[in-house]
């Protein structure tokens, strides 16, 4: 199974089960653990919160910390079923770009909505904001691809997967379902991830 992974896959995927490992190993306190100035912390946190500080890495840092095993397998499934198609079409390089990009795109929306919109004193972690990135640049490339859901076990084409998904973590978001579910960092996610796309294409159009 592990053989057919491409690089880049692979080794997010060991990044962060090790990772995830360790934080089992010690018993990570989300608020007040070793791996507490990794996670993304709200934006002027301590100012108004009294919680650790935001710092630049954490734009990078908290998409390979997961909160629950469910989170991390969740996470890591997708990456599983939808990276490797997309490294062999961006090539690994491109690749690995897209996805940091991804996550520090979800890290910001995450961050502008927990300041100006819904302010919030918890920090965020997980990758979902480079997989909901992949998700989006899957359907893209491969609209007609049947996608078949777990629950429920509907096949559905990936243009209409992902659009769908899109538009429901827009509406939790908004009416703020589902509590201590980041989905405007999914949405931001997907967001840098389109605006990555079209600066791609821009530019080999103009070299072209």
């Amino acid at each position: 199974m592990f053989r057919t992974l491409t690089p880049i896959v692979r080794a997010l995927l060991l990044s962060n089960v090790v990772v995830f490992m360790l934080q089992a190993l010690t018993g990570a306190d989300p608020m007040s653990g070793p791996f507490v100035q990794l996670e993304l912390w709200p934006w002027f946190g301590r100012e108004r919160f009294g919680v650790p500080s935001f710092e630049p890495w954490q734009l990078l840092s908290y998409g390979f910390l997961h909160g629950s095993l469910v989170h991390l397998f969740a996470n890591m499934l997708a990456l599983y079923m939808f990276g490797p198609d997309v490294e062999r079409l961006l090539g690994s390089r491109r690749f690995l770009t897209y996805y940091l990009t991804c996550v520090i795109g979800a890290a910001l929306a995450q961050g502008f909505v927990t300041w100006k919109v819904y302010p919030s004193p918890y920090p965020t972690v997980g990758a979902s904001g480079g997989i909901f990135g992949l998700l989006l640049l899957f359907g893209m490339a491969y609209p007609r691809r049947q996608v078949l859901l777990l629950f429920p076990p509907v096949p559905m084409p990936a243009w209409l997967f992902v659009t769908l998904y899109g538009l429901m973590e827009l509406f939790l978001g908004v009416f703020r379902s589902q509590q201590g579910v980041a989905h405007f960092a999914h949405l931001g996610g997907m967001a840098a991830g389109y605006l990555l796309v079209r600066h791609w294409r821009a530019r080999a159009r103009r070299f072209s």
